[in-house]
């Protein structure tokens, strides 16, 4: 199980790659509140998806948040680092994402 402080920084490294990502392929347009709840360590994180950019991440839920991921500690470092193919953790039920199916589909550019 890996620890609340692995998650943050995976959180960190996802927004240093969106940001690369970004100055490579344009803005998208996409700006939502996000929340990452992480089901083994009962923690969570919210931040905001802005222009295709993660942004504003900090500790504690977002009940209100218009994009939701959840998952366990470990499938959140594996996503995050290629690990794990986010369309089979997906079907597999290992990750979670509750969001409108528009902004899927916006997502499925980002990754």
């Amino acid at each position: 199980m890996a620890t609340v402080d692995e998650c943050r920084q995976a959180l960190h490294d996802l927004a240093a790659r969106l940001d690369r990502n970004a100055e490579t392929r344009g803005k998208l347009d996409l700006d939502r509140t996000l929340a990452c709840r992480v089901t083994d360590l009962a923690t969570a994180f919210h931040a905001r998806l802005d222009g295709g950019r993660l942004v504003d991440i900090a500790d504690g839920d977002d009940p209100k948040a218009k994009i939701a991921l959840t998952s366990s500690s470990d499938d959140l470092l594996a996503l995050v680092a290629g690990r794990l193919d986010v369309t089979s953790a997906i079907t597999s039920r290992r990750v979670a994402v509750k969001a409108n199916p528009f902004d899927l589909l916006k997502l499925r550019k980002l990754l």
